[in-house]
């Protein structure tokens, strides 16, 4: 049965829907450009999951990947394995715009999974991002630092936030259904707190974390040229890795920036300039938020030769012919 709409959206068309002005319900259209945004959208969560299922595979199978930062990285990868598995298929059978115009029970579920999911993608990025500075800024105290025990009390953080974050979304919802004027809760919780603490503050200290990281590591490597000043070799050393901890500095935020600050940032002016976005332009910002865990696996995890390695021996299925944990991945 198609729900009755009952929502003030009903002055903007969706290619995918229409509405029935005698019955005043919504019809989804099984037009050409859906059937592409399905098919996208499949093939889209087929590479989520995939890659993010080999990450979780190797760091859980070869004992050489069992660090602190790897079970961050596994972390990472389980979140946005979910958003695969979960947030895609339910996004496809419930899309954003049909939610917008009737909010039934499955898009309560829906928006409960994304915004778990997405909130625990950005806050594992943040915990990454605190580690490395560890490794590279205090390499002296990194290994008492950064154990198996904080790692593991920074994955909890992460997931209880992320789900703290998300129930209250989720009780500000059905509050709001049983208001007759708008909640002053709806609008504290849902369009101030929750993306300042979810996404804006997390982004500030990733961003203050790594331009610390690039100017520590370029002092470490002018010391080292100048220590080595003779020596052409050294020179082209320093030069190396100065250009890689710029690229995988500006890969790391960049492509996360990309993705997730489009849509926070129009969600802010949405709100700040009380202005209506159009559901096609919000519908794409979300989804393109959304692809930053499909990026994650490469960035994370295909930087590193070892994580190729178990790689390979996966996909050629080598680690089912015997016992391969303890290799020494190159």
């Amino acid at each position: 049965m198609a729900p009755e709409v009952t929502d003030n959206h009903t002055d903007k068309i969706h290619p995918c829907y229409q509405i029935d002005k005698v019955s005043n319900t919504l019809i989804y259209t099984h037009s050409a450009i859906c059937v592409f945004l399905n098919i996208f959208l499949v093939s889209l969560s087929v590479v989520i999951v995939c890659g993010n299922l080999l990450v979780i595979i190797s760091i859980t199978y070869f004992k050489q990947l069992h660090t602190p930062t790897n079970y961050l990285t596994l972390s990472l990868a389980v979140a946005d394995l979910l958003v695969g598995v979960l947030v895609f298929p339910f996004s496809m059978e419930f899309t954003v715009s049909s939610c917008l115009y009737y909010e039934d029970i499955f898009c309560k579920v829906r928006g409960y999974f994304d915004v778990t999911l997405s909130a625990a993608s950005i806050l594992n990025l943040c915990f990454i991002s605190i580690d490395r500075y560890y490794a590279v800024c205090q390499p002296l105290t990194y290994r008492t630092e950064i154990n198996a025990h904080s790692a593991a009390v920074m994955i909890l953080v992460t997931w209880s936030v992320s789900i703290l974050v998300a129930t209250g979304f989720l009780v500000a919802g059905l509050n709001y259904e049983k208001c007759e004027e708008m909640c002053f809760i709806k609008i504290l919780l849902v369009n101030i707190l929750a993306p300042l603490f979810v996404f804006y503050l997390p982004v500030i200290i990733m961003l203050c974390i790594y331009l610390k990281i690039f100017l520590v590591a370029q002092r470490q490597a002018l010391s080292i040229h100048n220590t080595n000043c003779q020596s052409t070799k050294s020179g082209a050393t320093v030069s190396k890795m100065e250009r890689k901890a710029t690229k995988t500095l500006a890969t790391v935020m960049g492509v996360f920036l990309m993705c997730w600050l489009p849509y926070f940032l129009c969600y802010t002016f949405q709100f700040l300039n009380h202005v209506s976005v159009p559901v096609a332009l919000l519908e794409t910002l979300i989804y393109l938020a959304l692809t930053n865990s499909m990026f994650n696996p490469f960035i994370y995890a295909l930087f590193y030769s070892w994580f190729r390695s178990a790689f390979r021996m996966i996909i050629s299925g080598k680690i089912f012919q015997g016992d391969f944990s303890n290799t020494k991945l190159s």
